[in-house]
């Protein structure tokens, strides 16, 4: 356990990033889900609306650094080409 003041500042700090950490990457696998789901359904204009919804919140995870930027841009390329293909 933490003894010293900083160390227990410390403690308080990491605490409330992690919480809201958790709330970004909760709130990034909510809008995935929502894609997930309409590329499931077959509906290509509804998936294209939730991906268009979800990319801005996955650019911003990675500003908040929630996530990786390559992580992010490999999961919104695979996303994309898979929406692509229910056109064909």
């Amino acid at each position: 356990m933490a003894n010293t003041s900083s160390a227990k500042k410390m403690v308080r700090k990491i605490a409330r990033r992690t919480a809201v950490n958790k709330s970004r990457r909760s709130r990034v696998r909510t809008f995935l889900r929502k894609v997930e789901e309409a590329i499931a359904s077959g509906n290509k204009a509804a998936a294209e609306a939730a991906f268009k919804n979800a990319q801005p919140e996955m650019h911003r995870a990675v500003t908040k650094g929630v996530f990786h930027q390559k992580t992010v841009a490999r999961k919104l390329s695979r996303l994309s080409s898979r929406i692509k293909a229910l056109a064909a």
